[in-house]
């Protein structure tokens, strides 16, 4: 009875993260078919006179204002008023290229804010990527997107306790990482050498991507088994990398030094891959079997309480309208900040800030010295 009650209330925890994922597609629908809006109907921007200079930040897409907007949230000051949306132009247009074709306008007071891609560890043998790095305007992630700071591994823990609200530590995010890292090195190598040579057909995304997915979890022993499935899937496919191009192997052995002065290593390199492979191939899967045990002790210390009845039915529904959709916690998730690669980006942004707030300083008029005329 124990185990069936269990059971269900697993089965109330998938339905309710289907449930939201449902009411998010229904909310794009719903935008889909309202058709033209006539925006004189729509409330205004409110008028803010702060006294602050307005600076608009563009990134790429949607889903990545909210992410700017927790960096630039972090340099809130008396001067500057950052405002964060995707270009304003009729014809809407969205992504990193638009960005790039955007950067003779970036400005003081319009940055353009990126993902690296893998821009940040070519900026020395690609034009794009020196644009990138030589533009004062323009800011990047240094990780290879805004995706690859949500899944930093000290951080993963927090998205379990908000997702479940189990705060037991039952798995080891960091040095799993750090050991999937360490197995995927060879093949994050290839990819990357085929992004430096303009060759994808060599290694291509849909490839990559199926060659380091966790399609087996098993989070016992900390994932040791699913690590050792992993490791058996990267070396067969590396073998046959080399036996298909033996003619580049040492060329792409000896991107490991290059890209070692960028930071990157064998344990930290899912910081580089794709962000959208890492996110939704391998986090996701990891995150949704450690939740699924979490929610399983929840409601086992429950059953083994006390409590029967009516009240223990209670309990059971309290717990369960406390559970959150992991992709949801996980997209607001910023506990990223003491990630090498955020105190980069945190430096960049820091010397801009820096520089405009000298200069606003040094236009704004000194302010009138009054003297008192009361002599007593």
């Amino acid at each position: 009875m124990l185990q069936q009650n269990r059971k269900t209330m697993s089965k109330r925890a998938e339905n309710s993260e289907k449930k939201a994922q449902l009411r998010i597609e229904k909310m794009r629908s719903k935008a889909l078919a309202t058709g033209k809006v006539d925006l004189m109907t729509l409330p205004e921007p409110l008028r803010i006179d702060d006294g602050k200079t307005l600076v608009r930040v563009f990134v790429e897409g949607y889903e990545d204002v909210a992410f700017w907007r927790g960096i630039f949230d972090h340099f809130v000051n008396p001067y500057l008023r950052f405002e964060i949306s995707v270009p304003t132009r009729e014809d809407l247009p969205k992504g990193k290229k638009v960005l790039i074709n955007n950067a003779s306008n970036a400005s003081e007071t319009l940055l353009l804010c990126m993902d690296s891609d893998f821009d940040y560890l070519l900026s020395e043998d690609d034009e794009q990527s020196r644009l990138i790095a030589e533009n004062p305007f323009m800011f990047h992630t240094y990780a290879y997107a805004t995706e690859n700071y949500l899944c930093y591994a000290p951080s993963l823990h927090n998205v379990c306790v908000k997702a479940t609200k189990n705060d037991t530590r039952i798995f080891d995010f960091v040095r799993f990482m750090a050991e999937y890292s360490k197995i995927i090195y060879p093949l994050f190598l290839w990819y990357l050498y085929s992004a430096l040579h303009h060759t994808e057909r060599l290694f291509t995304l849909a490839e990559f991507r199926a060659s380091v997915r966790l399609g087996y979890v098993d989070i016992r022993h900390n994932g040791d088994f699913t690590l050792a499935w992993l490791q058996r899937n990267v070396e067969r496919r590396v073998e046959a990398l080399k036996r298909d191009n033996p003619e580049i192997v040492d060329d792409v052995e000896s991107i490991a030094q290059e890209v070692e002065k960028r930071g990157v290593t064998a344990e930290n390199c899912y910081l580089y891959m794709h962000g959208h492979t890492l996110m939704d191939n391998v986090v996701m899967p990891l995150l949704t079997s450690v939740c699924d045990k979490l929610r399983q002790l929840s409601v086992a210390k429950i059953h083994n309480s006390k409590v029967e009845g009516v009240a223990l039915k209670n309990e059971l529904q309290n717990y369960t309208n406390t559970l959150r959709s992991i992709r949801d916690v996980l997209l607001d998730n910023e506990n990223y900040t003491d990630s090498p690669l955020y105190k980069q980006l945190r430096d960049d942004i820091q010397i801009y800030l820096d520089g405009m707030i000298a200069k606003i300083k040094a236009n704004r008029p000194a302010p009138i010295a009054l003297r008192c005329n009361f002599e007593p």
